[in-house]
């Protein structure tokens, strides 16, 4: 009898699975343990190894492992965007709600997100016909964080500030993520909460791949971009809410359009950073994309499984499954 293992944020940085990460945290508890001159850092990784055991966050605990500075537990508020219409998906509703494996695109990283002890609360800008789903999927989650619910906006910057205005006054970090993008780790989530926590913002983002050309209006060439300088962004971005306050009050006053959040923090000359993500958190946009998410989704679980990495979100479901209500959707993906 097979079940389908959620993913639960086994990393693939650029394309490679990284099940041999265990042996490099491996390496880095040992380098920080046995540095004489670095006693700080070896209490600091004592502490993160001792709370990291009593979470049982195989994933969170090993992305924890060899950064600097720790991110305050409960200081991230996630605002999560879900009112796309996703017309390229040619579905009957958003294609953030369709299912991948038995369980809607959205709430895949509710969960991740949910579990990592960083975040303090999860804002979901969404319609309110859609908000049952994430409080069905918000009932079942093994840790419990303060749920709140905004209307998306005419445009992404406008559903962003929806948002933002309802966030927790104590955050510290704004991530803000595209329900859509369901492939997200907790590894390189927390990377870029570390890299925003440092530069005031960052982004999620993988090195492009094909060779880029820049055209003009008659699709004649203009020149060649060098490569090696383009990065493809992703999400989550992160950034400092003051600073996001700031830019939100220049792209109000100046009336700018942006495509991405992190734009609104270049548009006031601030500085981001791009943190090195995983080709696998791509965005679900079109049927295609369908059939590659559940491929990783896949690979990422027999990954976990060969690694015997626990997988707390799976064994949450099953435990509801076989305790409190075996006729519940998301029970009946059991292989008899």
């Amino acid at each position: 009898m097979a079940s389908r293992a959620a993913f639960s944020g086994v990393n693939t940085r650029h394309g490679v699975a990284t099940v041999p990460m265990r042996a490099r945290w491996t390496a880095r508890t040992h380098f920080v343990q046995s540095a004489a001159t670095a006693p700080a850092a070896a209490r600091l990784q004592q502490q993160r190894q001792a709370a990291c055991g009593a979470r049982r966050l195989a994933i969170v605990c090993q992305a924890a492992q060899g950064n600097g500075a720790a991110i305050p537990d409960g200081s991230v508020s996630l605002v999560l965007l879900a009112g796309g219409v996703g017309k390229r998906m040619g579905a009957s509703i958003p294609k953030q709600y369709l299912e991948l494996r038995g369980q809607p695109i959205a709430t895949y990283s509710m969960q991740m997100f949910a579990a990592m002890p960083q975040v303090g609360e999860i804002l979901v800008v969404c319609e309110p016909e859609w908000r049952d789903v994430f409080q069905t999927c918000y009932a079942r989650l093994p840790r419990k964080v303060p749920l709140k619910f905004a209307a998306p906006g005419a445009e992404r910057q406008d559903s962003v500030y929806n948002g933002f205005q309802e966030i927790d006054g104590a955050a510290q970090l704004v991530a803000i993520h595209d329900s859509a993008r369901p492939l997200v780790t907790a590894a390189d989530a927390l990377q870029c909460f570390h890299d925003a926590w440092e530069v005031g913002a960052a982004v999620l983002g993988v090195p492009v791949k094909p060779t880029i050309k820049e055209v003009d209006g008659n699709r004649m060439v203009v020149k060649t971009l060098k490569r090696a300088a383009l990065w493809e962004v992703q999400t989550p971005q992160v950034i400092r809410p003051a600073l996001l306050r700031e830019g939100f009050e220049l792209v109000q006053r100046e009336q700018l359009e942006v495509t991405d959040d992190v734009s609104i923090i270049e548009a006031l000359g601030k500085p981001v950073r791009i943190t090195s993500g995983s080709y696998t958190n791509i965005k679900v946009t079109t049927p295609d994309d369908m059939s590659v998410a559940e491929r990783f989704l896949e690979e990422a679980a027999a990954a976990a499984r060969a690694a015997g990495l626990p997988d707390p979100l799976e064994q949450a479901r099953v435990e509801y499954c076989e305790t409190v209500d075996p006729s519940a959707k998301e029970c009946k993906v059991f292989d008899e």
